[in-house]
């Protein structure tokens, strides 16, 4: 199997199969995309899924992915890619059809639940989408059947001010049987029917409640019992809940920041070639120092995920260290930064990055292998000296040089000018409370 596969993250997401002219051929979900792009170059799979796979594989000339936070996201997000570029080998979701949304129609007195793939702005509410419709219809008749939110299940049309004629009231089989809180016929009162559709909505937002403890005490019951197709009957409901729970966030993306994604993540494969990195550098930490005559020294870092700025985790440090009287030293502030950057991460390694970035030469390689050393972890890093953007690797005794324009030097040098920029600007900040606070003792 190509090594090249083994740089795709284990995380959910599209992947996007392109020939060699560039053009779209295949787009396709995956809750695990290193896994799922792997199955299609396993020889056992070749002639199992009919002609489509033996065609298709021959016409790949590069795979293109974007991570989402959920396999639900990654539903949505191939439908829009689908509708969008149409591309020869899929099937599904070239007929103008997107995935449905339960509508709950609170602009009337006495509200329904139903599908819909159409979206109206008004006083409904939406909730969804659900490429997963099958199971959330089937917990919404559980829900229905079980009295948690019993709303009226006809078509009827009709308000406080005009009332259901009789005779349809009288025909209707969920009267009859109960089944229905029947608002039609006065058996509930308007302010008692609307805390009901009230109900609903809470859970459709995600306030489960304690319906999942139950449901989940049932699963165990039947289980326990040996009734296992009961069991799975609920397992499947807790599924559903799951499903339901899960925010969407491709409804956010825009053509150009699908793009951006594509780009970024081009440009991190690039990087990854290049410095030897077996795995995507989807988390990047870069690390710079300012001061001035070694007074308000700071260290710095930023970050950046898939390639685009997070600010919510840039980090700002005081330099403790000792420094010379009349001078800093950039070898002592580097590792001071990276040893305690280090020490945060080891009490959560969930914040380690992939990659960590130092603004320098071949000196603060040093002075982050005493770091780690001190800390007792390693992360991949580089440095990137300024001078003739060189990229120095542990270990190392030449920089890797690339040309201008280059997508990993490119990558590199904004993010090495975004930390620089980042350090400066903290360290006028300091310098200039030190200003003000000591103007009115000289004056």
């Amino acid at each position: 199997m190509d090594p090249r596969l083994d740089i795709l993250p284990n995380k959910p997401g599209v992947y996007i199969m392109r020939s060699k002219e560039g053009t779209i051929i295949y787009v396709g979900k995956a809750k695990n995309l290193s896994d799922r792009v792997k199955q299609y170059f396993q020889e056992s799979n070749l002639y199992s899924r009919g002609w489509k796979l033996p065609c298709l594989l021959p016409l790949i000339a590069k795979i293109d992915y974007i991570t989402t936070a959920s396999e639900r996201d990654a539903l949505v997000l191939e439908e829009k890619l689908i509708k969008q570029y149409q591309p020869f080998f899929n099937s599904l979701g070239k007929d103008g059809k997107s995935y449905p949304y339960l509508k709950l129609t609170m602009g009337e007195d006495f509200p329904r639940l139903h599908l819909t793939r159409r979206v109206v702005r008004g006083k409904d509410l939406y909730f969804g989408p659900y490429p997963k419709s099958s199971i959330v219809k089937s917990l919404m008749r559980f829900l229905w059947k079980s009295k948690y939110a019993p709303l009226r299940p006809c078509k009827w049309n009709f308000s406080r001010e005009k009332e259901l004629d009789p005779r349809k009231i009288n025909t209707c089989i969920y009267y009859h049987t109960g089944q229905c809180p029947a608002p039609c016929a006065g058996k509930i009162s308007y302010e008692d029917y609307r805390k009901i559709a009230e109900r609903m909505a809470q859970f459709l937002d995600g306030h489960f409640g304690n319906i999942t403890e139950n449901i989940t005490r049932l699963m165990k019951e039947h289980s326990a019992k040996w009734e296992y197709e009961q069991a799975a009957v609920y397992r499947n409901f807790l599924h559903a809940l799951a499903h339901m729970q899960e925010r969407v966030l491709v409804g956010q993306f825009k053509d150009d920041k699908i793009t951006t994604a594509m780009e970024n993540t081009d440009k991190l494969k690039r990087l990854a070639q290049v410095i030897g990195l077996n795995k995507l550098p989807a988390h990047i930490e870069a690390f710079d120092n300012s001061h001035l005559f070694g007074r308000e020294a700071v260290g710095c870092v930023v970050c950046y995920i898939n390639g685009e700025k997070n600010h919510e985790h840039y980090r700002r440090f005081k330099i403790r260290s000792k420094l010379p009287e009349r001078g800093g030293s950039d070898f002592t502030m580097m590792e001071e930064s990276v040893f305690r950057r280090l020490r945060q991460i080891k009490k959560d390694p969930s914040q380690a990055p992939d990659l960590i970035l130092l603004d320098g030469g071949k000196s603060q390689i040093t002075a982050a292998l005493n770091a780690f050393d001190r800390a007792g972890i390693y992360i991949p890093f580089i440095s990137l000296a300024e001078t003739h953007e060189g990229i120095y690797l542990p270990g190392a005794e030449e920089s890797i040089k690339l040309p201008i324009g280059d997508p990993a030097l490119n990558l590199l040098m904004e993010i090495r000018d975004e930390v620089h920029r980042f350090a400066i600007t903290y360290h006028r900040t300091l310098r200039n409370k030190e200003t003000l606070s000591n103007g009115p003792m000289s004056a």
